[in-house]
């Protein structure tokens, strides 16, 4: 599914339609309850008012509930967040703030924990976001990935303290990762899985002291666990590693010396038995395609025909840059082929660390997006600007991208035949 720029409040009314629609019925009657009884005079004036105490709030008048619908149902929400509402069912301001604040964070985790922030439903303290986050309600968990892995001082204090909320105490290695696994699911991207595995040995290592000589033993041997489950249980590879193949390759990690050949046999065997589960398996994660991603990450990206900003999630891998508009959509809104391209550094005066995809001697990248109506449409950019966070994210991206570029002469000589083809065209004008 392609969002298409709506605010997750305006998503949360389309969906909610139905919703307001028994609301304002409810409404309605008891306006029109509230009417009757003024009339009919059968009730005492102590009642009357204590009644009209308590539905006054709904609406100041029987005429503003036809015109001002949307106020109405507004009214009604505050009163149920402050007690005074008749059906104790429905839930209060703060429930639905919060159910808010997680559909923001499966959609752009950064901005989802500044709402949840920003509304005092959470404390903006690591120890807190970890406690939100290991508890995972309504959370997806790759986003839940996505914001552990970012590579910033306040969520690697988070990550730290996520990890810690999890007891290892007494498990074997396996055990530990199945449970760590199935907590969120790991990014593509090497560095971020780096920092999340250093966590995750340390503090198995700090509950099972006995186990290993360090922490690097650790590390190594959860790395070797994770590439022995995908090597094993994905259909693309076809030579799948013998449990001799596994104790080789684990040879001289604990600290030079060789770990014990029954604890590799079993490690196997677990794995060979059961494989990982995989949360919300959608057919993009790590233990289908290992390290998939060359780079991954959000950067700023520039628009063509107006020159505006909106923050993209960016994937580069297989020749191509795909960014989307949410870590949890299935489809990019744009592909961008890294073939007869060029990237640089570039200054921009609204935009800190900036670089540039540039055409190498044709007149438009060839590339594709998404309109608003969700039809496939070629790109038009002669240039794709984008601005990283840091200067080092900046470098790095223009690394990766370099690497990743390749040149196909096929587009050289189509341009040139291009070319040639426009001018004959106007000399056969003239």
């Amino acid at each position: 599914m392609i969002f298409t720029g709506k605010s997750v409040d305006a998503l949360n009314q389309i969906r909610d339609d139905s919703h307001h629609n028994r609301e304002r019925s409810r409404t309605i009657i008891a306006s029109t309850w509230l009417f009757s009884l003024r009339r009919s005079g059968k009730k005492s004036k102590k009642t009357y008012y204590k009644l009209a105490k308590s539905t006054l709030d709904l609406t100041t008048s029987f005429s503003q509930l036809k015109d001002e619908l949307g106020e109405v149902v507004a009214e009604m929400e505050a009163m149920e967040g402050s007690g005074f509402a008749a059906d104790d069912s429905k839930p209060t301001n703060k429930a639905k703030q919060t159910s808010i604040g997680r559909k923001k964070f499966n959609m752009d985790p950064k901005k989802g924990i500044e709402y949840l922030i920003e509304h005092n439903l959470l404390a903006p303290t690591p120890e807190d976001v970890a406690q939100f986050l290991y508890k995972g309600e309504g959370l997806n968990k790759t986003a839940i990935g996505d914001y552990l892995g970012e590579r910033h001082d306040f969520n690697e204090r988070v990550l730290r303290a996520f990890v810690d909320l999890h007891d290892f105490t007494d498990l074997i290695l396996v055990q530990a990762l199945r449970q760590f696994l199935w907590s969120f699911r790991l990014p593509g991207e090497a560095q971020k899985i780096d920092r999340m595995m250093e966590c995750f040995a340390q503090r198995y290592c700090q509950l099972n002291p006995n186990i290993f000589t360090n922490t690097d033993t650790c590390y190594v041997l959860s790395f070797a666990i994770i590439m022995l489950n995908t090597s094993l249980h994905n259909p693309s590879v076809k030579d799948k590693p013998s449990v001799e193949q596994f104790i080789t390759m684990n040879r001289g990690i604990n600290n030079g010396g060789d770990l014990p050949r029954e604890l590799l046999v079993s490690l196997y065997e677990s794995i060979k038995t059961e494989p990982f589960k995989i949360p919300e398996d959608d057919g993009n994660d790590l233990m289908h395609t290992f390290f998939n991603p060359d780079k991954e990450g959000w950067l700023w990206k520039q628009g063509g025909r107006y020159k505006s900003w909106k923050r993209r999630w960016f994937i580069l891998n297989d020749n191509c840059l795909y960014y989307f508009e949410y870590t949890t959509d299935k489809e990019p809104r744009g592909i961008i082929p890294l073939e007869n391209i060029q990237v640089r550094e570039v200054q921009d005066r609204h935009k800190p660390h900036c670089f540039e995809l540039y055409a190498a001697g044709s007149e438009f990248i060839k590339a594709c997006k998404t309109d608003s109506e969700g039809k496939v449409v070629e790109g038009k950019h002669t240039v794709y600007r984008m601005s990283a966070a840091t200067d080092e994210e900046k470098d790095e991206w223009i690394k990766c991208v370099r690497q990743s570029i390749s040149h196909n002469p096929f587009y050289d000589m189509l341009a040139a035949r291009k070319k040639k083809a426009q001018k004959t065209n106007v000399h056969s004008k003239s």
